[in-house]
């Protein structure tokens, strides 16, 4: 059972590596079993429970997967590759709602910000060694900031969220360390630990976001950083109110040392009230991004924090990339100044689709949360079946795989491509795809 590659270590993480190794130079190929955890740990000489521990880490980084009494192999899929990829392909006169992609009828035309931004660009180009922050959009930015509660901090600009959010830890934590995730969340963050070497802990949420009891078990068992989604939290819609940001608040004080990342989702899909958790740790960030509200292609986001963290984002940065284009800046700065985003338009237009799809289903016995933002989640009993029975009624849906780790199965709808008369016809495919589900702990 041991074969040729020799698994080596006496800790955990040792053993971990060994196996990454083994992976890595193709001596453990895909589908290579990997001996009983009994059998490993009496020809390593140590405890049963190390090696136990070290199968655990590397199943929830992706590198091999357990089937019972069959055993764990190396995984067939990569860990890098994406649960993106798990997306259910609609074919032609199916409907797709599992993409995640905002209504274009609300993304606001570019034609004005662009020209804008190419007539300032002409009065004075980026060049090497300019500021690598527009500084009108750095103070639109900080502006925006100021007014919602978020503490002082210098700006820097990121492509996108994702960008943003792995530059972060890649400033503080290194392979190996804990980071705390929202479960139901964000997929792609989901894959970027993992694939960052680090090890997810998965923290449970209701419609407030993450619970107190869930964090605060995260961070006892070591997690060193935390990301937390303020408002539309993807997949599950939750936003946090002042009530459970008190609460986070608290017990954040009682571990300082910890990284807080705040993702804001809902950034100008949504009119509720902002309350950031910023600045209740010593290393803090605050990412808003452009993608949501102003159009997916514009890759850009805005993030504050500390100095100390922001400094070494930026440092990092400028061995790589160097800067976000200039020209982006000027054009998202002049979407920004113009107003060009009526955001409780926006919000509402979202708003009705989602109410009314989960009031639908409500009154079909579907138990279904959307709170704010684009998306409504399903819990359901048999998520390859749902996903399949709604294909055949002609609905494209994203299985909730995307975006779970420890929570139970569902199904994400984003509302965007909805017209008021899809509702009902959704609801009835929904309710006849998926047998009542009891109510389970997230928004």
């Amino acid at each position: 059972m041991l074969g040729e590659y020799r698994i080596s270590g006496r800790r955990a993480s040792e053993i971990a590596a060994s196996v990454e190794g083994g992976v890595a130079a193709g001596d453990l190929t895909p589908g290579h079993v990997l001996p009983p955890m009994r059998e490993l740990a009496t020809h390593l000489g140590v405890n049963p429970n190390t090696v136990a521990a070290a199968y655990r880490t590397l199943r929830e980084r992706g590198v091999i997967e357990t089937a019972g009494r069959r055993g764990s192999r190396v995984r067939s899929r990569p860990a890098s590759t994406a649960r993106g990829s798990l997306r259910v392909e609609a074919p032609p006169g199916v409907r797709d709602l599992g993409a995640g992609n905002p209504d274009p009828t609300l993304l606001p035309g570019l034609g004005e910000a662009l020209a804008a931004a190419g007539a300032d660009y002409d009065g004075g180009p980026c060049l090497y060694g300019d500021a690598a922050v527009v500084p009108r959009l750095a103070e639109l930015a900080r502006a925006g900031l100021d007014a919602d509660g978020v503490p002082a901090g210098p700006v820097a600009v990121a492509s996108g969220s994702l960008d943003a959010i792995e530059r972060v830890l890649a400033a503080h934590l290194k392979p190996g360390d804990a980071v705390a995730v929202e479960d139901p969340g964000w997929g792609a963050l989901l894959d970027l630990v993992p694939a960052l070497g680090m090890h997810v802990v998965p923290m449970a949420l209701d419609e407030d976001g993450p619970l107190p009891g869930e964090v605060e078990r995260a961070l006892r068992a070591g997690a060193r950083a935390l990301v937390v989604t303020g408002r539309a939290q993807n997949p599950t819609g939750a936003t946090v109110g002042s009530r459970r940001a008190q609460e986070l608040r608290s017990v954040l004080a009682e571990h300082p040392g910890v990284l807080l990342i705040e993702d804001d989702h809902g950034h100008a899909i949504v009119d509720l009230p902002l309350h950031p958790l910023a600045g209740a740790t010593e290393r803090w960030v605050f990412v808003r991004s452009a993608s949501k509200a102003y159009g997916p292609d514009l890759r850009l986001a805005v993030l504050t924090g500390d100095a100390l963290t922001v400094d070494r984002v930026t440092g990092r940065q400028q061995l790589g990339p160097g800067w976000v284009s200039g020209l982006l800046q000027r054009t998202v700065a002049h979407l920004w100044a113009s107003g060009a985003v009526d955001v409780p338009a926006v919000a509402r237009s979202y708003g009705e689709r989602r109410d009314a799809l989960v009031r639908a289903l409500e009154s079909r016995g579907i138990v279904a949360y959307g709170r704010t933002g684009m998306n409504v989640w399903v819990p359901v009993g048999d998520e390859t079946g749902a996903v399949a029975r709604l294909l055949q009624a002609g609905w494209a849906v994203a299985p909730g795989a995307r975006f779970r780790i420890a929570s139970p199965q569902a199904v994400r709808l984003t509302v965007s491509a909805l017209s008021a008369a899809d509702i009902e016809p959704l609801a009835d495919a929904v309710a006849a795809a998926v047998p009542p589900a009891r109510p389970v702990s997230y928004g």
